[in-house]
C-alpha cells in the first residue's frame, strides 16, 4: 500500500474533526457570543450547505487543476479558516470562517480521493478510497472526542487553534510527499445532474438527506441533550462522543459487510428502522428517568446509536453504485451532497425544536425522518417489483 495514501488519510482526518466536534462546542459559543444555542447552531447548517452546493462547483472548476497543488491550497485555506475561527471577534465573522472551512474540506474530499486512485494500479482503486475516508472514521471515534476534550481545558478556540496546527502539519507532509503533475478531470455540473435524474437514484438520495437529517437533529445538539436534559457535567461531552465513535467505526465496518452478505438495502431498512428507535430513547431517557439514571444511560446509548447510525452510508453507498456503476463517482459526490443537506436540515430543525419545546423533545422530533426514509426505501422495492398479469 503506497504510504502516500496515510498522510491524504491524515488530511481527511483533519477536516473531518472540526467537522464533528463543533456539536460539542455549541454551548461554550454561543454562551460568550451572547446567543442562543439554536442560533449557534447555524454554524453546523451554514458548514454543511457550503459543503454540499459548493464541492460539486469547485470540483468542476478545479477539475483540470493539479491535484497537489488543489490540495495544498484546500488546506491552506482550512488552517486559515480555523484560525480566523480562533480569533474571531463576533459570531458573524466565526460563520464566515466556518464557511470557508466547509469549501476546502469538501474540495480537500474531492480531490483527496481522486489523487488515490491515481497513485496506485486499477486493482488496487476501491481499497485506496477506504484508507482515504478511513480518515473520516478515525476523527469520530477519536478527532471528535480529543476536540471536545481540547475545549474543556482550554476552551472552544483552543480547538480550533489544534485543529490548524494538525491541518498545517498534515498539509507540510502532503507538500513534501505528493508528486507534481497529477492532473485530474473536468467533470462538468451537466454530467452531474444528468446522472441525478437516473431512475432511482433520486429516491436514493432523498433517504440519504432524511436519514441525516433525522440523526444530525440530535447530534448537532448532543451537548444540550447531555447537560440540560440528562444532567451530565461539561467534561462528560469527550466521552459521550467517544462512545458514539466507537460504535460508528463497529457500525461502517458492520454496514459493509451486511450488504455484501444480505444486500445493500436491507442493510438499509435495518438501519433505518433501529436508528428511529435509538432517537425515540434518546428522547425518553432524560424525559422519564431520573437524572442519576439519565446520565449513564444516555452515555451507554451512545455506542449502538453509533453502530446502527453508521451502518447507514456503506450500505447507500453500495445501493447507490449498483445502481450507476458507470457514474460512481458522479453518483457517490451527489449522494454526498444530500448527506451535508441533511445534515444542514437537522442543524434547523434541531434548533426549531430547541426554541420551542426542550432537549428531550430532540429524538422524537427526529425519529420521524428515518421512518419516512424507510416508507421510500420499501415503497421504492414495491414499484420495482414486476406486476404479475392476470391469467386469460
Amino acid at each position: 500500500m503506497d504510504k502516500r495514501l496515510f498522510w491524504l488519510a491524515l488530511g481527511s482526518f483533519t477536516i473531518s474533526t472540526e467537522g464533528f466536534v463543533i456539536s460539542s462546542l455549541l454551548p461554550d459559543i454561543a454562551a460568550d457570543a451572547g446567543i442562543s444555542i439554536p442560533l449557534a447552531g447555524s454554524l453546523i447548517t451554514a458548514f454543511a450547505l457550503a459543503y454540499a452546493v459548493g464541492t460539486p462547483v469547485l470540483a468542476t472548476l478545479t477539475g483540470e487543476w493539479d491535484r497537489r497543488r488543489v490540495i495544498l491550497w484546500t488546506l491552506a485555506f482550512f488552517v486559515l479558516g480555523n484560525l480566523v475561527a480562533a480569533f474571531s471577534s463576533s459570531f458573524e465573522v466565526l460563520l464566515i470562517a466556518r464557511i470557508v472551512m466547509a469549501l476546502s474540506s469538501g474540495l480537500f474530499a474531492a480531490t483527496a480521493q481522486g489523487t488515490a486512485v491515481a497513485l496506485v494500479d486499477d486493482h488496487h482503486r476501491a481499497r485506496a478510497i477506504a484508507v482515504v475516508v478511513g480518515g473520516t472514521t478515525v476523527a469520530v471515534a477519536v478527532g471528535a472526542p480529543l476536540g471536545a476534550l481540547v475545549a474543556a481545558f482550554a476552551g472552544w478556540r483552543g480547538t480550533f487553534f489544534a485543529i490548524a496546527g494538525l491541518g498545517a502539519l498534515a498539509g507540510s507532509i502532503l507538500w513534501w510527499r505528493l508528486p507534481r503533475g497529477l492532473v485530474g478531470t473536468r467533470l462538468p455540473l451537466g454530467a452531474r445532474l444528468a446522472a441525478a435524474l437516473r431512475p432511482g437514484v433520486m429516491p436514493i438520495l432523498a433517504t440519504t438527506l432524511l436519514a441525516l437529517t433525522g440523526a444530525f437533529t440530535v447530534f448537532a445538539y448532543v451537548a444540550p441533550l447531555a447537560i440540560q436534559g440528562a444532567g451530565l457535567v461539561e467534561i462528560a461531552l469527550p466521552g459521550m462522543l467517544l462512545a458514539f465513535g466507537v460504535g460508528a467505526v463497529i457500525g461502517n465496518i458492520a454496514g459493509g459487510q451486511a450488504a455484501d452478505r444480505f444486500g445493500a438495502t436491507r442493510t438499509v431498512c435495518w438501519s433505518l428502522g433501529l436508528s428511529a428507535a435509538m432517537l425515540v430513547l434518546l428522547s425518553v431517557i432524560p424525559a422519564f428517568l431520573p437524572r442519576h439514571f439519565a446520565g449513564p444511560a444516555l452515555m451507554a446509548m451512545m455506542v449502538p446509536w453509533g453502530i446502527v447510525g453508521w451502518a447507514f452510508p456503506p450500505a447507500q453507498a453500495s445501493r447507490i453504485i449498483k445502481l450507476a456503476p458507470d457514474a460512481a463517482p458522479i453518483v457517490l459526490s451527489l449522494n454526498a451532497s444530500a448527506l451535508y443537506l441533511g445534515v444542514a436540515a437537522g442543524a434547523v430543525v434541531g434548533g426549531e425544536v430547541l426554541r420551542f419545546g426542550a432537549p428531550a423533545d430532540l429524538g422524537l422530533i427526529a425519529a420521524a425522518f428515518p421512518i419516512v426514509g424507510l416508507g421510500v426505501v420499501l415503497a421504492g422495492r414495491m414499484f420495482a417489483r414486476p406486476v404479475a398479469m392476470p391469467a386469460e
